[in-house]
């Protein structure tokens, strides 16, 4: 396996560096630097503490944990999110609460709370609340033709013409 050198900035000093939780995992945890509160309907932007200098050719893609979407209403709303080989800027979360509003608690839930609750959020400092994972990024050169009708096979349909 091949082991790509990343370079990372702490510019906060609640900053955690992302960690595998296992042998094996594809992606590490990344941890909120910041505590916030997220109300049902609203999306925020989660601090990390945490920039990046990934090497030309490769991405970090932003994706969710999956025991957040299954124990609650919050969603990584860009999923999966990219970073950029030349962005150098602070990583931001964003998290929305799709909570009910018609079926809200007026009682604050954390990432621990257990139920798929309704209503507002706590992130705390260190919670685990995404992952990141490695990816080769080739580029795409495009060649204009007439027709792709001939070109490799059509597996003919999409948006759910496979049935259900």
């Amino acid at each position: 396996m091949e082991n790509v050198e990343i370079f990372i900035e702490k510019c906060s000093d609640k900053a955690k560096i992302p960690f595998y939780a296992n042998p094996g995992d594809a992606g590490m945890d990344v941890c909120s630097a910041e505590e916030i509160i997220i109300k049902p309907g609203e999306t925020v932007i989660i601090k990390t503490g945490l920039k990046f200098a990934i090497p030309e050719g490769f991405e970090i893609q932003v994706r969710p944990r999956s025991g957040i979407s299954y124990k609650t209403p919050l969603r990584l709303s860009n999923s999966p999110g990219t970073i950029d080989s030349g962005y150098r800027d602070e990583l931001g979360i964003i998290m929305t609460n799709t909570s009910d509003l018609a079926n809200n608690s007026n009682e604050i839930f954390d990432l621990s709370s257990k139920g798929n609750n309704h209503g507002a959020y706590r992130i705390r400092i260190g919670d685990r609340i995404a992952q990141l994972v490695l990816a080769k990024v080739p580029k795409m050169k495009f060649k204009i033709v007439n027709s792709v009708e001939d070109i490799g096979k059509n597996r003919g349909g999409g948006f759910g013409s496979t049935g259900i």
